[in-house]
């Protein structure tokens, strides 16, 4: 299983994808490649096989022991990191057999935030809410803020759906002394063919999933055809949650929405009662994406873990924050104190 470093052509420095270019860049010559001159060239790839640094060999549990290609020093991952940064040299580092056969991505969203654009968005989200810890945005705090490939499961499917129903119409009417009421009962048929695109959801378990799938939606406008290469420079993910496990889910959810759509059509009635609905799926499809979002935690003092994630294409924010109660007490005094004096002279309190 090997691991791999995108190399510069020019200079033979590091490359790592730049969100803001759309290109790769060369940290140390500031030279800059397209997606093609990445592919077509050799020199752009390093990677380490067997014979240069050993193949992943297994270690305690389920992590995993790789080679540095530059270094040489090993990098020990958990089960679904498919790409990193080394410890020691902190050069990215791909994994490249972690996303490959079955566990190979169709789409990938490349990031089009960068990180100091992340890193203004997440002050403006903190500074916006009063009672956040001075520490949950510390300089260090910000420096732990990580581009992330999260794997996503996208299912699209096109429903032809048929609603039954009853509507009811009551009229009443007054004539002079005598009320009137008029009921009329219609049967009411409805049917059509929906499209449904974009049925995303987060396909890894350690993920929160709130938080994963609070970043949606994404613009699939931005969806590239998979290279390993996009990766260069973030971390990533591989999934760990099948489109079986979540394949029913994803019927329910739109078999109900398909109900209330072809229910929402229906109007001009008092009320109208489903009777039947039939709701029949065709062109069934799941992809297997890796999606970007920018990600920080925080250990508040009670021992909680917080979390703050943002879509890395459309700065989407989601997060739970920790409340510094000490400002909160001191907020408290000083509204509480003022007004119980107030009272207080004004008698309310002898």
């Amino acid at each position: 299983m090997p691991a791999i470093i995108y190399k510069c052509p020019n200079c033979g420095g590091d490359l790592k994808f730049d969100p803001d270019s759309q290109q790769y860049k060369c940290g140390y010559c500031m030279s800059y490649f397209s997606q093609e001159d990445v592919d077509k060239t050799d020199a752009g790839r390093k990677q380490n096989t067997s014979e240069q640094a050993g193949e992943a060999s297994k270690a305690a549990g389920d992590a995993a022991v790789y080679s540095c290609p530059s270094c040489g020093a090993e990098i020990v991952t958990d089960p679904t990191t498919a790409a990193t940064f080394c410890y020691y040299c902190h050069n990215p580092v791909v994994l490249s057999g972690r996303l490959s056969g079955r566990y190979l991505p169709d789409k990938v969203i490349p990031f089009a935030v960068d990180r100091e654009k992340a890193v203004e968005s997440f002050l403006k989200y903190v500074h916006s809410r009063r009672f956040v810890p001075g520490s949950f945005f510390s300089k260090d705090q910000i420096e732990k803020i990580t581009g992330v490939y999260y794997p996503y499961w996208i299912y699209t499917a096109e429903v032809e759906g048929q609603l039954d129903a009853e509507a009811v119409n009551v009229r009443v009417w007054r004539g002079g002394n005598i009320e009137y009421t008029e009921t009329s009962h219609y049967e009411v048929e409805r049917a059509g063919t929906i499209h449904f695109g974009e049925y995303t959801r987060n396909a890894l378990q350690k993920n929160d999933r709130t938080l994963a799938e609070g970043v949606q939606p994404f613009n699939a406008d931005g969806m590239k055809d998979f290279t390993m290469s996009y990766l260069s420079g973030f971390m990533a993910e591989k999934r760990d949650i099948e489109k079986d496990g979540l394949s029913s889910q994803a019927r329910q959810d739109i078999r109900e929405y398909s109900e209330n759509m072809l229910r929402d059509t229906v109007s001009g009635y008092s009320s109208v009662v489903k009777k039947n609905a039939n709701i029949t799926f065709e062109k069934e499809k799941w992809e297997y994406v890796l999606l970007p979002v920018w990600v920080l935690t925080y250990r508040g003092r009670n021992g909680e873990t917080y979390y703050y994630t943002m879509n890395g294409q459309t700065e989407k924010v989601c997060g739970k924050l920790p409340l510094d109660y000490g400002r909160l007490a001191i907020l408290f005094a000083a509204v509480a104190v003022p007004v119980f004096l107030i009272l207080l002279l004004g008698g309310y309190f002898i």
